[in-house]
């Protein structure tokens, strides 16, 4: 019970990583806000966690402003923000993506991230205490060709994390990032192109360990990072790969 009487708010928790992680952290004692765009996916985790169900559109303010809202109502405050909502532009040449392509991407992976601080740092500074945790990617550490947008919104995601990590340390704020390899997630086919067996081959190829990322790994690396037992880490970028990126 690593999280016991801790109180989170994990973005993109209706699937994937963002699941695997809420889920975790409710297991280890966390009260978790289970906030996605997608009202049905946040519900039923949310329902399995025993968590607060939050529909969110994170690229927008007053959205964004809604879910804090409703984390003070049910919640009371906030030790634990876990950005993890993303998407990703199918993989092209970078010179063929399009402006709303590029848009949406910039806005869910990164503006995310601004408009959260704007809406929780207040909280968090007078509090002296938090621990906001950034879900980036390998693609920000060790980029593939054709994914060239989605590299550099992962890439910004870890600047941003060492730049958090320095401004808010003293306020007692940690601030940590995940950079895990694609993993059964639902952003994994736009990842490859295509989901198919010849595909996934080559793309486990490029993982010493030889598997994907899996859910439970990204929880039990948030679930570190965002405890006690990191109290003396901040700034730290952990890639959660397999070996990817060595």
């Amino acid at each position: 019970m690593r999280l016991l009487n801790k109180t989170a708010i994990v973005t993109g928790a209706g699937s994937g990583f963002g699941a695997g992680i809420a889920r975790k952290f409710a297991a280890e004692g966390a009260k978790v806000l289970v906030a996605d765009i997608n009202a049905g996916a946040a519900q039923t985790i949310a329902m399995e966690i025993d968590g607060v169900p939050c529909t969110v559109d994170v690229a927008d303010g007053a959205s964004v402003q809604a879910m804090a809202d409703l984390a003070m109502k049910e919640m009371g405050h906030v030790d634990i923000i876990v950005n993890n909502a993303g998407v990703t532009h199918l993989p092209a040449p970078m010179e063929t993506i399009s402006e709303p392509d590029f848009d949406r991407v910039f806005a869910v992976n990164c503006k995310s991230v601004y408009l959260i601080a704007h809406a929780f740092n207040t909280h968090m500074k007078t509090r002296k205490s938090g621990a906001i945790l950034n879900v980036a990617s390998t693609a920000g550490v060790s980029p593939r060709p054709n994914l060239n947008w989605y590299n550099a919104s992962k890439g910004w995601m870890n600047t941003a994390t060492k730049t958090m990590a320095v401004e808010l340390a003293p306020f007692g704020i940690r601030v940590n990032a995940l950079n895990p390899v694609a993993g059964e997630t639902p952003l994994l086919a736009s990842f490859m192109g295509e989901d198919t067996p010849e595909r996934r081959a080559q793309f486990l190829a490029t993982i010493p360990i030889g598997r994907f990322s899996t859910p439970e790994d990204m929880g039990n690396a948030a679930c570190y990072l965002c405890s006690d037992e990191a109290s003396m880490i901040t700034g730290v970028c952990m890639e959660v790969d397999g070996g990817r990126c060595i």
